[in-house]
């Protein structure tokens, strides 16, 4: 949560209020709540989020981290935007290598993980089915996107972890006035500049990405390294 002293902290303490009491998209709005009651026995005794999830980290971030969704027994358990799930335990491990987090895991809301220069959101904040939004969920959710790019007054460089988080985020800088053509491909270690900003792109830390192989932790921390880079720090 951003810190009472931070000079974006009001405004962001706003979206991320109005991002928790969202009910925009009734197919979305019934899995997470249907996946909150119904848990994984593994987390039986947890109470579960259950809600749309707000974007996470330092309000005066020079990096933004996008991904796509929460994953329906990672954040939408544990409240907080890629933790409780393998893909967070990649991201955050790669964050903490980089100099970008205070601790390498992230398990729930009250750990004590804090981001320094870093922010991290999705474009969609509601666990989909299936981890596939459909089209007008995603533009749902979009505002909220570029509202946060709005708000980083500081921001420099978007990492954008995977092709659908590419789309979104040059949609949600498009809303902000910046818009670039033709539409800059998607790939690992992409970089494209738009508008003040640079968008790079990495390989989701999914298990289907780390598992195989074709995301490392050398992998994902070059593209750290040119983030910090292109942020200045």
């Amino acid at each position: 949560m951003p810190k009472p002293s931070d000079p974006n902290a009001a405004a962001l303490a706003e979206l991320t209020d109005a991002v928790v009491r969202c009910r925009r998209c009734p197919r979305l709005v019934e899995w997470r709540e249907r996946v909150a009651r119904e848990k994984r026995a593994a987390f039986a005794e947890q109470d579960y989020w259950g809600k749309p999830l707000p974007g996470f980290g330092d309000p005066a971030a020079r990096i933004l981290v996008v991904g796509l969704a929460p994953a329906a027994h990672g954040g939408n358990r544990t409240g907080r935007i890629f933790t409780g799930d393998r893909s967070g335990d990649f991201l955050f491990a790669a964050l903490h290598r980089a100099g970008l987090a205070n601790q390498a895991v992230s398990l729930h809301r009250g750990d004590g993980l804090r981001l320094d220069s870093t922010y991290v959101a999705a474009v969609v904040r509601c666990a989909p089915p299936t981890n596939r939004p459909l089209p007008a969920e995603r533009d749902n959710c979009l505002p909220y996107l570029a509202r946060e790019i709005g708000l980083l007054r500081g921001l420099r460089a978007v990492l954008a972890l995977g092709s659908f988080a590419w789309d979104g985020a040059l949609r949600a800088l498009g809303a902000n006035g910046h818009r670039v053509a033709p539409k800059p491909a998607f790939g690992h270690g992409a970089e494209a500049p738009v508008g003040p900003f640079v968008l790079l792109g990495s390989y989701h830390p999914s298990q289907q990405n780390t598992f195989t192989g074709k995301l490392t932790p050398p992998m994902l921390d070059a593209v750290l390294a040119r983030a910090r880079a292109v942020a200045g720090l």
